[in-house]
């Protein structure tokens, strides 16, 4: 989102992780869509910050064929994920894999505790998020929405917290803001609200409860119309974020007027 100066605009900064700014508070994700170029037009409309990548997913051999990375487009930043692992040992050698091969301290870091739910195993999540953290990765670590747990990722060196927003791929929306906004209190480093996004006005309302940054994937890239839901989301982290900036009026319990009729002559 342009950064504005003026009177009536509400001064912003842009988001920042492990000292590095970034031109959008959108990620988004590169998995089930039904070709390489459907996917490259979606990320093209996003004009996100950055496209998180499965490793263990993707043909790494350019000679072998084309490559998903070969779609992502020019000036995008490559955030590869440890998505499809179920121990620390496992993330922690498919993040180095992730360094080797796109050259980037970057991991966003997944250690799912149940194929059904795709919960995070919380403990093997701290550990993987230690031993990685003093290896020199900027680490982002997926989680639950616990408050706690978002503590101690920050106290491991978690770059950010990124708690769902409901299980993976649901589009269920934010089911607990109470727990995002428990999380900002407690946070440092940044809080990226992470998985169940269904729709835009999901995004919007993410960003309305202040939170640094959203990511997504599903609901872009399973919608009937990819490319016109990536820009819909792309506008709606704007706009919510703006709305968050500005500041909502006061709940009532009551009506009141729109035109006050205290001053007018009867």
């Amino acid at each position: 989102m342009p950064l504005r100066s003026s009177r009536w605009w509400p001064v912003d900064k842009p988001l920042e992780i492990a000292g590095k700014t970034y031109r959008s508070r959108l990620i988004v994700g590169s998995g089930k869509y039904k070709s390489f170029s459907l996917m490259r037009a979606a990320l093209e409309a996003s004009q996100a910050a950055m496209v998180t990548v499965a490793i263990r997913r993707i043909n790494m051999d350019r000679s072998a064929g084309e490559s998903l990375l070969d779609y992502v487009p020019p000036g995008m930043a490559v955030l590869p994920n440890t998505a499809g692992c179920y121990s620390a040992e496992e993330a922690i050698r498919t993040a180095h894999l992730a360094r080797e091969a796109i050259e980037t301290p970057l991991i966003k870091l997944e250690v799912i505790g149940d194929p059904k739910t795709l919960l995070p195993d919380v403990e093997q999540l701290l550990v993987a998020t230690r031993a990685l953290v003093k290896e020199g990765f900027v680490v982002l670590p997926y989680s639950n929405d616990d408050p706690i747990t978002a503590k101690k990722l920050q106290e491991a060196g978690a770059a950010a917290v990124m708690p769902l927003a409901a299980p993976i791929g649901s589009g269920q929306g934010i089911l607990n803001a109470l727990n995002i906004r428990f999380i900002q209190e407690i946070a440092k480093v940044p809080v990226i609200v992470d998985a169940g996004v269904g729709t835009a006005s999901d995004a919007a309302f993410a960003m309305e409860l202040g939170v640094d940054g959203i990511l997504m994937n599903t609901a872009i890239a399973e919608a009937q119309n990819p490319v016109s839901m990536a820009e819909a989301m792309r506008l709606a982290v704007q706009a919510g974020r703006l709305a968050f900036l500005a500041g909502r009026m006061a709940k009532k319990q009551y009506a009141a007027p729109s035109s006050p009729i205290e001053g007018v002559v009867r």
